[in-house]
């Protein structure tokens, strides 16, 4: 009984101890794996700290890389800068060198030799200049010759432009006498005409007197935009063809007259746009056109002054 009594105590005793080693046991496992863990950590962050250095690296050394290619190309670019400067650099001492051994042949020549190459380049140099004096001179005269042509042709200019002026009266004055141009007082007394209307003509006919062409036939051109049937509108056409004609303008002359002879068929402008046509064409070197154009005139119109005209122009042709 005691010895078994004795055993229980042992056993409890020794439970006792087993569970304390255990307890221990278990704390000091947990201190282990918490010094794991941290130091697990601390492995994770030293390998993202050398990934990140050899991305640096790797970076640092492309740029190096590029670097030494920039310094290979920059190296080659200055030597051959300094081999083509070393270059100019011995022609240019050769060159010296040449003129030095020039020279030097130069001052050996005696001193007569010396004299007359002094003489030679005073008379090469007057001559020179003797040149120059008369270049100058031709120059001058060349400039009068000019100034003088210029006058002459500002003379010409203002003759031809009285003899234009000249021209345009005597037509004007033709024109008048053979009846293709009605007076002030005739504008005034076509029926159907508005006073608006005959002014429009009568400035328009009144700056053709006064030689101004163009703008006339601007003026005409506007009168029949304004007023195309209208007793004086085949004559305002016919008018626009003698602008051209007295431009001398004999193709659009002709079309011009074309149209108040085709627009305005019972105007009375037709015989004289007719006789005029056939000036033009006789203007142009067609003979033919210009013979029949005549001829119609007499055949259609006998009893008209374009007729009268036409038998002696005709006549002048055989």
């Amino acid at each position: 009984m005691k010895g078994w009594m004795v055993f229980c105590v042992v056993l409890f005793l020794w439970g006792c101890a087993t569970r304390r080693d255990v307890v221990i046991l278990d704390r000091e496992t947990n201190r282990l794996q918490g010094q794991l863990h941290a130091q697990q950590k601390e492995k994770e962050s030293f390998q993202k700290d050398l990934e990140k250095l050899q991305k640096e690296f790797a970076v640092l050394q492309k740029e190096t890389t590029g670097l030494k290619s920039s310094v290979t190309v920059e190296s080659k670019k200055g030597q051959a800068d300094l081999l083509l400067q070393l270059e100019t650099l011995q022609t240019e001492v050769k060159t010296l060198a040449t003129e030095m051994e020039e020279y030097k042949e130069l001052l050996k020549k005696p001193p007569k030799e010396m004299d007359r190459l002094r003489e030679n380049v005073v008379l090469q140099t007057k001559a020179l200049e003797d040149r120059e004096k008369v270049f100058e001179e031709k120059n001058k005269a060349l400039e009068e010759r000019i100034r003088v042509l210029e006058e002459r042709l500002k003379g010409f200019e203002e003759k031809i432009g009285q003899l234009a002026s000249k021209q345009l009266e005597l037509a004007s004055k033709q024109l008048e006498l053979e009846g293709a141009i009605p007076t002030k007082e005739a504008v005034s007394e076509v029926k159907g005409i508005s006073t608006r209307a005959g002014d429009l003509y009568k400035d328009a006919y009144e700056t053709l007197q006064k030689g101004a062409v163009e703008g006339a036939r601007r003026k005409f051109e506007a009168f029949i935009k304004q007023y195309p049937n209208t007793d004086l509108s085949d004559n305002a056409q016919f008018w626009i063809g003698e602008t051209y004609y007295l431009k001398r303008d004999f193709e659009k002359a002709i079309l011009e007259y074309e149209k108040a002879i085709t627009k305005y068929p019972e105007g009375d402008k037709i015989p004289a746009a007719l006789f005029k046509q056939a000036f033009a064409f006789l203007e142009l070197g067609d003979k033919t056109n210009g013979r029949n154009l005549l001829r119609r005139v007499i055949e259609r119109y006998p009893n008209s002054e374009q007729a009268q005209m036409a038998k002696k122009r005709l006549e002048t042709l055989k």
